[in-house]
């Protein structure tokens, strides 16, 4: 095989890598729910909050969320890690290392701990009460980090 051909196939394998990555990220669509309403958020209507954004359904509901943000903090915070700008790194209960077994799925969203016990507390919870346990400021500040742009 000459160089050249082999220059060829090269380029052609990285252009479909490419295709084939650039389609991968096509096809996850946009999905949030607004922490207000409770509805499905939309794009174009957002507020800044810790160094993200933070969707909503309307043009009513930012400005709801910016009068009294500590309201809806835990539901701002568990979207900032369903959206993929904040990621897990602590057990949010605790601040411990992650047990890669001990994890409990919160409104969509996979939540590791450090042990059985807060991994129980966490699923013993329910609705709104177990968004809070994981996802309100404190338990936030301890397991999660948003992410660097």
């Amino acid at each position: 095989m000459s160089m050249r051909n082999v220059s060829v196939m090269m380029c052609a394998v990285l252009a479909v890598g490419f295709m084939a990555f650039a389609a991968d990220e096509k096809a996850k669509p946009f999905k949030a729910t607004c922490p207000i309403s409770g509805k499905a958020a939309l794009q174009d209507k957002t507020a800044d909050y810790k160094g993200a954004k933070v969707y909503f359904c309307c043009g009513n509901c930012p400005g709801a969320f910016t009068k009294d943000t500590a309201k809806f903090a835990s539901k701002a915070n568990h979207q900032l890690v369903a959206t993929g700008q904040a990621t897990q790194v602590k057990c949010p209960l605790s601040g411990g290392k992650l047990n890669p077994d001990a994890n409990v799925e919160i409104g969509g969203v996979k939540v590791g701990f450090c042990c059985d016990k807060c991994q129980g507390k966490a699923a013993e919870a329910k609705g709104d009460a177990q968004v809070d346990l994981a996802f309100a400021d404190a338990a936030f500040g301890k397991g999660f980090e948003i992410k660097k742009k």
